[in-house]
């Protein structure tokens, strides 16, 4: 769970920063060209990445890019992020966007200079032999209103059935149904989501689709019932015509699971909290994705990071991979960034560098 305390502090940022990245930093220089081979996406745990952030930043709607938010690409700044995370053996990238700034209106077409933004990002990773997520980074909300209360899920469903149609021919583009549901009854949330998976498959959609719990969904709390109804007897209730999803957890590894937080509890803490939704999956014959985890830069962080992955290795018959939270071209001196500064790996690269 990533408060909206975080998403103000980068709001900031991003406005003080401009179109072009940090000003204090120079743009990084062109790097070789990267592809991920098809060996690197076989086997177990094929999706191995990182969240490339920009695209959902601002809390001004539509707000203009290159301003208010960016997306982290070569046709609209000066880094190549990509190539980057490739080069270390990174398979795929979950892109962050907001639904506002895609569709206008409800149920209206997508803005054009909006999709083309997405479109040019999304195809030059998919041109890298890349896997992209897409994830509308809304928090189950339309301009503040509730999926499934103030916003009708048909109104969801319309919005998924037009981005279905427009992906839909490569299969390595995954569809993350929503980031972070929270503070709704879950069933509320299941509803919202089947509309959106049967929207999906009434366009001939065969794409992998993560589905999100409720609780911003958070690993450690899927069994718990201090939301309304656990995750773990609601989103049992999927309906998935194609029968190709996952479940998307978040964990992160501070005092609270919010990620707000540079330290870390332990050094095993990352597999502790998720062993639940590990035992859950397994019971109950599904699969689970990891789309945000991160630790800061401290030894104990840097083993809790060591840890998860860990787990996830462990028990890769239960799960698809994981994107780590964050990287980006706006990122600045975030606690969690993984971008490198003049060059130079943060150490959570360290830490990851094993399990690529």
């Amino acid at each position: 769970m990533k408060n909206n305390r975080l998403m103000g502090w980068l709001t900031l940022g991003s406005i003080l920063w401009g179109c072009g990245g940090p000003s204090e930093e120079p743009p990084m220089a062109p790097e070789p060209e990267a592809r991920v081979s098809d060996a690197a996406l076989a086997g177990p745990l094929p999706y191995r990445g990182i969240n490339l952030a920009g695209a959902e930043f601002g809390s001004a709607l539509p707000g203009t890019h290159g301003t208010t938010y960016v997306y982290p690409d070569p046709a609209y700044s000066n880094y190549t992020t990509a190539d980057y995370y490739i080069s270390k053996g990174m398979t795929t990238f979950r892109l962050p966007f907001k639904w506002e700034r895609l569709q206008r209106t409800r149920k209206a077409a997508f803005d054009a200079a909006e999709l083309t933004r997405l479109k040019t990002t999304v195809n030059r990773l998919l041109g890298k032999g890349a896997v992209v997520i897409l994830d509308p980074h809304n928090y189950a909300r339309y301009a503040g209103a509730v999926v499934g209360a103030g916003v009708p899920n048909a109104d969801f469903a319309d919005f998924w059935s037009r981005l279905a149609n427009e992906f839909k021919s490569n299969p390595k583009v995954i569809f993350g149904l929503m980031n972070e549901p929270y503070s709704m009854p879950t069933e509320q949330w299941l509803g919202a989501a089947n509309a959106a998976i049967q929207a999906i498959r009434n366009t001939g959609a065969t794409n992998l689709i993560l589905v999100p719990g409720n609780a911003w969904t958070g690993a450690h709390s899927w069994t718990g019932s201090w939301y309304g109804t656990s995750n773990a007897t609601v989103m049992l209730q999927v309906k998935d015509p194609g029968n190709n999803y996952a479940f998307e957890v978040h964990q992160y590894l501070d005092s609270d699971s919010s990620g707000t937080q540079a330290s870390c509890v332990s050094a095993t803490i990352g597999a502790q909290r998720m062993q639940s939704f590990t035992n859950w999956l397994r019971a109950n014959g599904k699969k689970g994705f990891l789309g945000e985890f991160a630790g800061g830069t401290d030894s104990v962080c840097l083993s809790a990071v060591d840890n998860i992955l860990d787990h996830l290795e462990a028990n890769s018959d239960v799960y698809l991979g994981w994107t780590y939270w964050a990287g980006g071209p706006w990122w600045g001196s975030y606690f969690f960034s993984l971008e490198p500064t003049s060059g130079v790996d943060k150490p959570q690269m360290g830490a990851l560098s094993s399990h690529l």
